[in-house]
């Protein structure tokens, strides 16, 4: 129906350049920027608001103590321990509260790299059964499933900060079987799909085609198209799921791309408009301001002065 890859996002955040950005340093020595495993708490995790949305990178969190609230699809979450919560790039989550104990591990890959492990094909499945599913990006794990993924996490932290001569290679094949582990995990915690399967695989196809067509199609059509179903099903599926509409999602990403080339490139407002293919600047400003309040020169200036 369509083809079983992860595809990559315009521009946005490289891992590296996110954490850069977030801290003003790599986290350690000769780091290839692949992956990276660190144990969070609440004052490290609101650092992640800066580049939510911006960040071409899936992450893993999983909650040890603590809660941490969030806000998805207008939607509130709390995350208690044995929760673990899966970003994906481009995925509208806000952070809002952290309890004072909060602790956590979070496992942090590189679009790229999730290209380069042997368990690419599952990625995005992973990454989006609980919304299909759960209507949420999180999900509550059995402890022993728990104490498997936190395992891998601390192995996959040691190797990064190791001078193994074969780190990479290792923490490559780490990185596959943690996936494998929990996709494990998802099938003990969904037991019973709430969804039919052909509308799962549907969603997930849209999701996969997405991120690379965005820019260029704005279209439902192009979308249904590519998945060989009525513009009509598409939709019905889209909303069935989430409650948004396929629209909603392009354009989503629409303005999460305009507004990071606005806030990082010096490409001009005409140059950014003829980019994400609209028809001139007078209908990219009026779409921007529908979205963000404000106009694409106001939202520049308004970045420049912070």
């Amino acid at each position: 129906m369509f083809e079983n890859k992860v595809v990559s996002l315009q521009t946005m955040y490289s891992l590296r350049e996110a954490w850069v950005k977030m801290h003003g340093c790599e986290p350690v020595e000769q780091w290839d920027g692949k992956i990276y495993c660190n144990e969070t708490d609440s004052a490290i995790t609101f650092r992640a608001n800066e580049t939510h949305g911006y960040m071409a990178a899936y992450t893993f969190t999983l909650v040890l103590e603590g809660s941490l609230r969030i806000i998805y699809n207008g939607q509130e979450l709390v995350l208690q321990p044995d929760d673990i919560y899966m970003y994906s790039p481009g995925l509208p989550v806000t952070i809002v509260e952290a309890s004072a104990d909060y602790h956590g591990i979070c496992l942090l890959a590189d679009e790229r790299a999730t290209i380069e492990s042997p368990t690419v094909h599952d990625l995005v499945h992973i990454a989006y059964a609980p919304i299909v599913q759960l209507h949420q990006p999180l999900l509550a794990l059995k402890h022993d499933d728990v104490k498997r993924l936190f395992d891998k996490m601390l192995e996959i932290r040691d190797y990064l900060h190791s001078d193994h001569i074969y780190k990479e290679k290792i923490l490559q094949m780490l990185y596959a079987v943690f996936l494998l582990d929990l996709q494990n995990a998802q099938e003990k915690a969904i037991p019973q799909r709430t969804v039919p399967q052909r509308v799962e695989e549907i969603f997930i196809g849209f999701q996969r085609l997405l991120p690379l067509h965005f820019s260029e199609h704005h279209d439902i059509g192009f979308y249904a198209d590519q998945l060989h179903i009525s513009p009509v099903y598409l939709s019905r599926v889209v909303r069935q799921v989430t409650g948004r509409t396929v629209v909603d999602y392009i354009n989503q990403f629409l303005v999460m791309e305009a507004t990071f080339l606005l806030r990082t490139s010096n490409h001009t407002i005409t140059q950014i408009a003829e980019r994400l293919h609209f028809a001139d600047l007078p209908s990219f400003s009026k779409f921007f301001i529908r979205l963000k309040g404000c106009s694409p020169k106001e939202y520049r200036n308004r970045e420049y002065s912070k």
